[in-house]
């Protein structure tokens, strides 16, 4: 049951109409409670398994990344499937870790002392336009945004259903709204058209924004945008200024712990001065290109579904016995979508 096109800009203060508020669960109990129907499967070849050498103990280490699906960032993510083919990733490193920012890996800038590696041929060359999509209908489920309540024919078409707090507002001060694409953070542009004869606000342009452990693409200067052989990962406090300014490709959806209690790097821009601190990569492999018994499974909580408004609805106001005052809001890095293990069929 897949809802690849289904976008639900999920509320700052309000869940959406017809969806009971729960005034005793917490999110983690009503995400413990969803049904089956409100978890997507997420497909093979849409995971990236990355093996890094194992730590000081001995432990094995294994990073899975879900990369994001069409409309966003879809050059670049052809390209990483490419390279993960080619076994571009393999023997190379975790080239930096930066405090409370990002862990970056794979293809060296210059001045590093690593030769650069030889891509594969036919990568795609991707241009500054295609770090945001354009707003197609059907794009969008629920819809929210932070500027009051709006009549659904202001946002194209029915059966889109709208919903803001007219009691709290918190603007976002990187984008006009914003929410989540089949599980993946998304923010929009709004801008006034003419419908049926009446000014009104629709959305325009939509893009992937940087939230803890989200993945993009490393570039130099513009107008490069890189091919996908450097990645980054976010290891801390949503750093939503790169928005629109790095294409992101994906999300790290285990194993995040690997790459977060990474020493710090000691070099300029926090590389590793000290190559024996660089962590190797053994492989990075498609989940589809594994055998079988070897695949990572995973699921999502579906961000159209009646489940994730009251999960919504919960992070933004806090009704469990632990909060003695309840915040009355949460920004999109603050409902970190829902994703679980599951055994395979």
């Amino acid at each position: 049951m897949l809802r690849q096109g289904a976008l639900a800009l999920a509320a700052l203060a309000l869940a959406a109409p017809g969806v009971a508020q729960d005034a005793v669960r917490s999110p983690g109990e009503i995400v413990a409670t969803a049904p089956s129907r409100d978890w997507v499967t997420i497909a093979p070849q849409d995971l990236l398994v990355m093996t890094l050498a194992p730590d000081a103990e001995g432990n094995a280490r294994k990073v899975v990344i879900q990369l994001i699906g069409a409309p966003f960032s879809q050059g670049w993510v052809d390209n990483i499937r490419t390279l993960a083919k080619a076994k571009y990733w393999d023997g190379m490193a975790i080239l930096r870790v930066q405090d409370n920012y990002v862990v970056q890996w794979g293809q060296p800038d210059p001045g590093m002392g690593i030769a650069e590696k030889p891509v594969p041929d036919g990568l795609k060359v991707m241009s500054k336009q295609d770090y945001t999509a354009d707003f197609a209908q059907g794009m969008f489920g629920r819809i929210y945004d932070s500027g009051g309540p709006r009549d659904e024919e202001e946002y194209v078409r029915p059966p889109m259903r709208i919903v803001t707090s007219t009691s709290y507002t918190t603007p976002d001060p990187y984008t006009d709204a914003w929410g989540f694409s089949a599980g993946f953070p998304i923010a929009m542009d709004l801008v006034n058209g003419r419908r049926k004869g009446a000014i009104t606000t629709v959305p325009a342009n939509a893009w992937p924004v940087h939230c803890y452990g989200m993945v993009g693409v490393g570039r130099g200067n513009p107008p490069d945008t890189g091919d996908g052989s450097q990645l980054y990962a976010v290891i801390g406090h949503a750093p939503r200024h790169l928005d629109r300014n790095l294409a992101v490709v994906g999300r790290v959806v285990d194993g995040i712990e690997h790459l977060s209690s990474l020493p710090r790097g000691k070099g300029p821009a926090s590389y590793y001065a000290d190559p024996a601190k660089r962590v190797p990569i053994v492989s990075v492999r498609l989940a589809a290109e594994l055998p079988k018994g070897e695949r990572p499974h995973f699921e999502y909580l579906a961000t159209d579904s009646d489940s994730f408004a009251q999960y919504v609805d919960a992070r933004a106001h806090r009704r469990d016995p632990f909060f003695v005052t309840s915040a009355d809001g949460a920004d999109i890095c603050n409902i970190p979508v829902p994703i679980r293990a599951v055994a395979a069929e």
